[in-house]
């Protein structure tokens, strides 16, 4: 089960996404808006176990504070981006590890470059970008600790070869796929 909700003044996407057996779910980038992500939750009766931030900007992580009042569940940052939360986080991800949800294995890729501890989270079927690669794009490159050569290379060296029939949920707009983003996004000519 995968529910996108758009959020706050940036419609940063926010995704619950939930083990259908075990009812398990994850909660990636609650950047506003609260209490309608806990609406979304209760609705799909699941019991939130993590709380999985991208990166630390604002239109990422504005909720993450009473989301975690709620649930109770562990928020999980790369540690280059934890000082960007403003609170202290629960955990940091490393590049490589894997989060279990039920039988469903999240793997965390670190992919600097929007901010020095981006992450993508690749599902099953799936890779959730944040603010890295966008549907025809890629994320600013111009904040600080932002690096345009390394988040190309970050996309080319480790997103890409995932496959091509990966869909990719990012941090704002529509979803696509690897094999789409790998074809026709103009940052990625001659790649």
């Amino acid at each position: 089960m995968l529910k996108k909700i758009m959020v706050g003044a940036f419609q940063a996407n926010c995704y619950i996404l939930g083990h259908p057996e075990s009812r398990e779910g994850l909660v990636i980038d609650p950047g506003a808006e609260p209490l309608r992500i806990i609406q979304e939750i209760t609705r799909s009766s699941l019991k939130i176990i993590y709380i999985l931030i991208t990166h630390t900007h604002m239109d990422h992580v504005g909720g993450v504070g009473e989301l975690r009042r709620i649930t109770k569940a562990p928020v999980l940052v790369h540690v280059l981006d934890a000082p960007g939360l403003g609170a202290r986080p629960d955990g940091t991800l490393t590049d490589g590890q894997e989060i279990t949800l039920g039988t469903y294995r999240i793997k965390v890729i670190h992919t600097p470059g929007h901010s020095p501890g981006g992450v993508c989270f690749q599902a099953p079927g799936a890779v959730f970008t944040g603010d890295t690669l966008f549907a025809g794009s890629i994320g600013r490159t111009d904040f600080p600790g932002g690096d345009h050569q390394g988040l190309i290379q970050g996309v080319v060296g480790k997103i890409f070869p995932l496959g091509d029939d990966l869909r990719i949920y990012p941090g704002h707009g529509p979803a696509s796929t690897i094999g789409r983003e790998r074809q026709t996004n103009p940052f990625f000519r001659g790649f």
